[in-house]
């Protein structure tokens, strides 16, 4: 485990550590407050049930709730007191009893969800509960639209916050760069994320005015907006197995060896990242590292183990045009069809995306099962050399450096690059 990661699981320890304390020393200040903002924490995270793979934030409501609790100054015009210790507490407490049947099922939140949820929820609380509850922000903020500015200002600090947080924890576990990561992690934001934070400052207005009966008015919207999102990421979902299972059809057909779509696409993707690649960019990327053989299903004779790399450079365009007439008859993006038609170009007259395809795809052509005797860590050293003697014309040399890169972090072997 790296510096960062321990260093950010620390933090959260201590942080929770203090709120559980404290709030078990000196007792639960406002405890109907507590209560109720507890169980919409708790709801939120037992409605995590059958979150989908890979989703940035399965417990938004859970989620909202907090935030709501670390911005909530008055309840029905009564200013509150509770602080940011105690929101800490109660937010840990909500979220792990709404866990217990998830940790139960072996199906329990990711540990570096949690650890981010601890530190931005104290962040939030820290940067408003002591200023307010002292009058620092000044009685204009205690009305009107200054404090609604105020709360989205807070919010928006929170987010970045928690942005920050996630791009750290993946470069310090992936070694992608810090650039691409946080600015994956932004536009992230601007999904369910935006939601949450909405949702958050919505209901600490609301509460402030109306009292706890606002709460479960105003998470309605949330839940609505967090069903259209699933729905939105079940679609995308299901379009790329289908993708996926398109590009098996070289494999079972015999033209390309097994597995051999799934490595390039997986390589490709983090030679992207590496590249500074992110959000859309990365999607076209995978795609059409995916389909890049598909135009050799027009061949009446294979390609020996589908290793098109060591093809003559007008073969490899035919197949190259082939293979992007294909994929833009499936429906496809016209982005994934153009990277596929362009794989086999001079790199200089390639998008950066056909350059990776290109490289990586001769990187496993070289060293995946037709490899033969050449496998293994010497077989990948001998693979990398030969793309670096192509740099003057087949392949970019930034390109084959950030491949190399890869391939140092996750082992020199075939093997490695899937």
């Amino acid at each position: 485990m790296s510096r960062t990661v321990v260093a950010v699981y620390g933090a959260a320890a201590l942080l929770t550590a203090a709120g559980l304390g404290s709030t078990l020393w000196r007792g639960v200040t406002e405890p109907r407050d507590a209560l109720a903002f507890g169980v919409l924490i708790t709801v939120g995270e037992l409605a995590r049930w059958g979150a989908l793979p890979g989703e940035r934030e399965p417990a938004p409501l859970g989620a909202a709730g907090a935030l709501a609790y670390a911005l909530l100054g008055a309840n029905g015009g009564q200013p509150t007191s509770h602080g940011a210790l105690q929101t800490v507490a109660v937010a840990v407490a909500a979220a792990l009893a709404g866990s217990v049947p998830h940790i139960a099922r072996g199906s329990g939140p990711a540990l570096d969800h949690m650890v981010r949820r601890v530190l931005t929820v104290g962040f939030a609380a820290v940067c408003f509960q002591p200023l307010y509850n002292s009058g620092g922000f000044g009685d204009l903020t205690r009305q009107g639209p200054y404090y609604a500015a105020l709360l989205l200002l807070l919010l928006a600090l929170t987010a970045l916050c928690d942005a920050v947080l996630a791009a750290l924890m993946a470069r310090a576990r992936t070694h992608h760069p810090f650039g691409p990561l946080l600015r994956e992690e932004l536009r992230a934001l601007l999904g369910i994320g935006s939601a949450v934070c909405a949702t958050g400052a919505v209901i600490a207005l609301g509460v402030a005015v109306a009292g706890l009966w606002a709460l479960p008015v105003f998470c309605v919207p949330l839940l609505l907006t967090h069903l259209s999102f699933r729905r939105y990421a079940a679609v995308r979902t299901t379009y790329g197995q289908t993708i996926a299972s398109l590009a098996r059809a070289t494999e079972i057909a015999g033209y390309t060896p097994p597995g051999h779509a799934r490595r390039v696409a997986e390589l490709s993707r983090a030679v992207g990242r590496e590249l500074g690649l992110s959000g859309p960019d990365l999607t076209v990327l995978e795609y059409a590292a995916l389909m890049h053989d598909i135009g050799q299903l027009s061949l009446v004779d294979p390609v020996p183990e589908g290793a098109t790399a060591l093809l003559p450079v007008a073969e490899q365009r035919r197949i190259a045009l082939l293979g992007g007439a294909v994929v833009r008859q499936t429906g496809v993006p016209a982005a994934v069809a153009v990277v596929v038609e362009r794989q086999a170009d001079p790199y200089r007259e390639q998008p950066l995306p056909a350059r990776i395809v290109r490289a990586v795809n001769a990187y496993d052509d070289l060293t995946g099962e037709g490899a033969g005797e050449g496998a293994g860590a010497s077989g990948a050293l001998s693979a990398l050399e030969r793309l670096r003697l192509g740099t003057a014309h087949d392949y970019q040399p930034e390109v084959v450096e950030s491949l190399a890169r890869v391939l140092s972090r996750g082992g020199l072997t075939s093997g490695g690059a899937g």
